[in-house]
């Protein structure tokens, strides 16, 4: 499988990247310089390039490893360990978006007053305090954002939908995901849970979401994987949007996958694995009464083994053996891609 088909704007010579220092990414990522120079000091994650002078530069692929550092620390997971999993990880996909933004002129993530747009890890967000429960001001939102939000507080669903296809169709799903999505999800989910309000908003987002992804998946014509990749909520999970957004990212890259939705019973996951032999199986918990590590045991054994991914932050441990967790949409898609390349 050619990196131009499993991942977007994968082709982009490396003479267009620009080596970015220590302030710069510490900007990007939302960390002090400090931080970074620990990072490299004590877990080797530091800058690869080395400029004139001796002066040294982060490249893409540096950044996206920091930036999954960061991600797994901010999800409680230890330095050492979280340093581990950040240089064993193909980054190739997220390194193509940290490159796209670097030669592509001035990024949206960047808002107007110069704040950084922080990307939203594939987890639960934590319920912040509200303020007016008829206003969305999304904090640090960029034109598209605050373009959903208004959209979906107005329950235009077509204006909605339509926004968000135009940004996977300019920027792609994970950055459509992480950059213009979460940040309204959770700014709705947050709203809902102090106020009891705005759950038709809610609707009208998850509708038109659902709607542009599966208009994604509808362009796979001719897949590239040959043994299936198969989607499901654990048993009792009912938040089936971050499926959408996996058979989406997967569809970019000629990956199809099958979905059987919410509230997954063991027995019904075995069967399907049993009946498809897949590549992978990815199972996505939200919540900690839905992530019974059992279910994933219980999968039968079959040959040849599929890679078994335990996506959200629902999951209990200890994990089964040979169990992935996976803490981002860039981590669950890189994943089942090489699984599916393997």
């Amino acid at each position: 499988m050619s990196e131009s088909h499993r991942f977007a704007r994968s082709d982009r010579p490396a003479s267009m990247e620009a080596g970015l220092t220590v302030a710069a990414v510490a900007r990007r990522l939302g960390v002090a310089p400090a931080t970074l120079r620990t990072w490299d000091r004590r877990y080797e994650l530091g800058p690869s390039e080395r400029m004139a002078g001796s002066h040294r530069r982060y490249n893409s692929a540096d950044i996206a490893r920091l930036d999954v550092m960061r991600r797994l620390l901010n999800q409680g997971i230890a330095p050492q360990e979280a340093a581990r999993i950040a240089k064993s990880q193909d980054v190739s996909a997220q390194a193509a978006l940290v490159l796209a933004s670097l030669v592509g002129g001035a990024d949206e993530t960047d808002s107007a007053d110069g704040t950084v747009v922080e990307p939203i890890p594939f987890a639960r967000p934590q319920v912040a305090d509200s303020g007016d429960a008829e206003v969305y001001p999304i904090a640090g939102g960029i034109p598209s954002v605050r373009g959903v939000a208004r959209a979906a507080m107005s329950l235009d669903n077509a204006a909605c939908t339509g926004l968000i296809k135009d940004a996977i169709d300019r920027r792609g799903v994970i950055w459509t995901w992480e950059h213009m999505l979460m940040p309204v999800l959770v700014d709705v989910g947050n709203r809902w849970a102090s106020s009891g309000r705005g759950i038709d908003v809610e609707h009208v987002l998850s509708d038109s979401i659902t709607s542009a992804f599966n208009s994604v998946c509808a362009r796979v014509t001719s897949a590239l994987n040959a043994r299936p990749v198969l989607l499901a909520c654990s048993d009792e999970e009912q938040h089936s949007l971050p499926l959408h957004a996996v058979a989406a990212a997967l569809a970019e890259r000629r990956i199809s996958s099958r979905s059987l939705g919410a509230r997954v019973p063991s027995d019904v996951l075995a069967s399907a694995v049993r009946r498809t032999g897949p590549a992978a199986v990815l199972v996505w918990s939200y919540l900690p009464e839905t992530g019974n590590p059992t279910q994933l045991a219980e999968l039968p054994a079959i040959r040849p083994v599929p890679l078994v991914l335990a996506a959200g932050p629902g999951w209990n441990t200890p994990m089964p053996e040979d169990v992935v967790r996976v803490y981002s949409l860039v981590e669950a898609v890189t994943s089942i891609s090489n699984a599916v390349d393997a």
